[in-house]
């Protein structure tokens, strides 16, 4: 029975639209259908065509019409109309997906965040709040659902950590739904200890901003603490390496601002000045001179030490310098020398051998 293998979509939009889709390609090979619809009871229906079909590649696979009752009986058929495919009679209201959440609100107290939404005006009680939030160490959303519309609220969130946070409504099954129909997600917002932010990458640029402001200061402060070390060290290794030169003009400052840079006039005015500074130079270097024959008289007269000489035969008869020289040769190998009668054995590894 063709009638039986149909499973159509059913969506209840807010209960504002109707969506009723099904499987074409698969159900009907080549084939487009026509569908009608009615809302209300009894015998006497009024069925009405569809306006706004959905397509599936040039072919009926959907209608899409408003939401007139709670109640609704759909027909598909062929395409002339005159034989009918499926027929299904349902009520509506089982079937709604919800609208996003709206003026959804944050309270933050600490490190608890309670999310509020706007009441829907009919059946509240049939909708739930979820709301879904992740750091940006997380990797899935976690999340929390409220018990009752439209509030909800979690702790544990971390004042240093950027969250991001959605949140939806959904229907009560089987109270209310027998289908799972949740809305879309509100757009996402994102939070940090209370405040609202263009996006999680803004947390970086408030954490940055901080450390930037103090690294430069430390910087600046450890530059004025080393400048002048640095200042002095170079004025050191500059001298070092490079000697101030002295002006002549100080020195010779007379020469130019008394004389007018007359040499001959200054030198004849300064003969004074150099036979004194000569005088008084040859005065101390005669004190010196009488100073250094006293000192050596001193030690001349003090008793020296016994100095035994040793002298070779012939030496002390001639005194010529050839005679002098010979004595103070170094003797042949394994020579004897006579000393005060007696002989002296010398060789290579000694002067003098008893």
């Amino acid at each position: 029975d063709g009638k039986r293998a149909i499973k159509p979509t059913i969506i209840n939009f807010n209960n504002e639209k109707m969506q009723i889709t099904w499987a074409t390609r698969e159900l009907f090979h080549n084939e487009n259908v026509s569908f009608f619809y009615t809302f209300g009871e009894g015998k006497h229906k009024i069925w009405k065509p569809c306006t706004t079909y959905l397509l599936d590649q040039d072919y009926n696979s959907g209608c899409l019409f408003e939401t007139e009752g709670p109640t609704l009986a759909i027909s598909i058929r062929n395409s002339n109309g005159s034989e009918e495919l499926f027929f299904k009679e349902f009520k509506a209201d089982f079937y709604i997906k919800p609208s996003p959440p709206e003026n959804v609100t944050f309270f933050w107290k600490e490190d608890t965040v309670t999310v509020s939404c706007n009441k829907p005006e009919r059946n509240a009680w049939c909708l739930k709040l979820e709301l879904q939030y992740k750091s940006k160490f997380d990797k899935e959303w976690q999340s929390r659902t409220s018990t009752k519309c439209c509030s909800v609220g979690e702790q544990g969130f971390d004042p240093r950590k950027c969250y991001s946070f959605r949140v939806r409504l959904s229907r009560r099954v089987p109270h209310c739904n027998v289908v799972k129909y949740s809305s879309d997600w509100e757009a996402e917002t994102f939070w940090m200890n209370g405040t609202l932010l263009d996006s999680c990458d803004d947390d970086v640029t408030r954490q940055s901003k901080p450390v930037i402001v103090l690294t430069c200061s430390l910087a600046i402060l450890l530059m004025i603490l080393i400048f002048p070390i640095l200042l002095c060290k170079w004025k050191r290794v500059q001298m070092s390496v490079l000697p101030a030169i002295p002006d002549p003009k100080y020195p010779l400052a007379d020469l130019f601002n008394d004389h007018s840079g007359n040499l001959q006039e200054w030198l004849d005015k300064n003969d004074h000045v150099v036979l004194q500074t000569k005088l008084e130079y040859e005065e101390l270097e005669s004190i010196t001179e009488a100073e250094n024959q006293q000192e050596e008289r001193k030690n001349s007269e003090e008793p020296r030490p016994l100095e035994k000489i040793f002298t070779f035969p012939g030496a002390a008869e001639n005194n010529d310098g050839k005679a002098a020289e010979i004595a103070c040769r170094i003797p042949a190998s394994n020579t004897t020398a006579p000393f005060a009668g007696s002989p002296i054995l010398m060789n290579d590894d000694m002067y003098v051998m008893l």
